[in-house]
């Protein structure tokens, strides 16, 4: 009998400005964090609930829930990915054991998961949805070298426009969130690629993404909402040249890792990403980064106030969690 306990808690953390994208626009980071402990060792484990897949705090929560017996009985990793469908829930629990793991066994769990030992990494820095010029103030106080921007509007390449003149040394993603109209994509595809845009983010709706086939336009398509687990990598393959693996949505670090291994085997390449949240939502994911072609990591610099012993950002990077965060 496993002497295990499961805490389950709600956070709410105020962002320093709101974050707007395509669909709305928010002012705090809503997360469920998980706490496993078994004797003197505890796990950690965050996760964000989407509202674009019908999550709320009360949903993951309860998901949770349903396992709780189990979970303290000692129910494995391996056992809770049938268990637990994918997302924000089992993102929470996935990753609160593989921290358990680490602290019960002494062994990191970057070498637990056979991951690249971590080092700094540079992290996409975002740049909210907001009017050309706001956008371009916003770019320029980034000191970071790759930009995201979200897009979503009849001035999107204006945006990308204003965003370049202010800094012209910058990378750029842009990401629709779903936002842009084929008939216009291969237009502001082109202009992109001459304004230093290097990847394009889930143009279009996820299940309405047909047009992609054709490849249009010369700069690589990264899916996101149409991205969710290792199911669907051969199906994108055919439409997109590259993926954001996120944690929430593929369901915590053991499926983003298969995610990852699966979308290389295809010949895509790979980003990996998270929602807007604090250093514990983020570590992970930081160290799954090893695997990847590039990260998009800043959630915690959007928040007011981040856990203890957060994350260490500096001049578009991010340093490999400590082990008084996370792993």
């Amino acid at each position: 009998m496993s002497n295990r306990r499961l805490d389950i808690t709600p956070v709410s953390s105020p962002l320093r400005a709101a974050f707007a994208i395509s669909r709305g626009s928010k002012t705090s980071a809503e997360t469920v964090r998980v706490r496993v402990q078994q004797g003197e060792r505890t796990g950690w484990g965050e996760c964000v609930p989407y509202g674009r897949y019908g999550e709320t705090i009360e949903s993951v929560t309860a998901t949770i829930e349903t396992l709780r017996e189990a979970l303290e009985a000692g129910l494995t990793r391996a056992d809770l990915q049938a268990q637990m469908p994918a997302g924000a829930a089992r993102c929470a629990v996935d990753c609160a054991l593989w921290d358990l793991e680490a602290k019960m066994t002494g062994t990191p769990v970057w070498q637990l998961a056979g991951l690249p030992e971590p080092k700094p990494v540079e992290t996409a820095v975002t740049v909210s949805l907001d009017t050309p010029e706001k956008m371009a103030e916003a770019a320029r106080a980034i000191r970071g070298q790759l930009l995201k921007l979200k897009l979503g509007g009849a001035e999107d390449l204006k945006r990308i426009e204003a965003v370049h003149v202010a800094r012209p040394d910058a990378r750029l993603i842009i990401d629709a969130n779903e936002g842009l109209v084929p008939a216009e994509f291969p237009n502001i595809s082109r202009a992109a690629a001459a304004l230093g845009v290097v990847l394009i983010e889930q143009p279009f709706p996820a299940g309405d993404d047909a047009a992609l086939e054709r490849r249009p336009g010369p700069v690589a398509i990264c899916a996101d909402e149409s991205a969710h687990t290792t199911a669907d990598i051969q199906d994108l393959a055919r439409r997109y040249d590259a993926v954001n693996v996120k944690l929430d949505k593929a369901g915590g670090l053991t499926e983003a890792l298969a995610m990852v291994r699966a979308a290389k085997a295809c010949g895509m390449g790979v980003m990996v990403g998270c929602m807007v949240a604090g250093s514990l939502s983020m570590a992970p994911a930081v160290l799954l980064a090893g695997l990847c072609d590039a990260a998009d990591l800043d959630g915690p610099l959007w928040l007011k106030d981040d856990v203890a012993h957060g994350l260490t950002y500096r001049d578009g990077m991010v340093e490999p969690p400590s082990s008084g965060l996370w792993g």
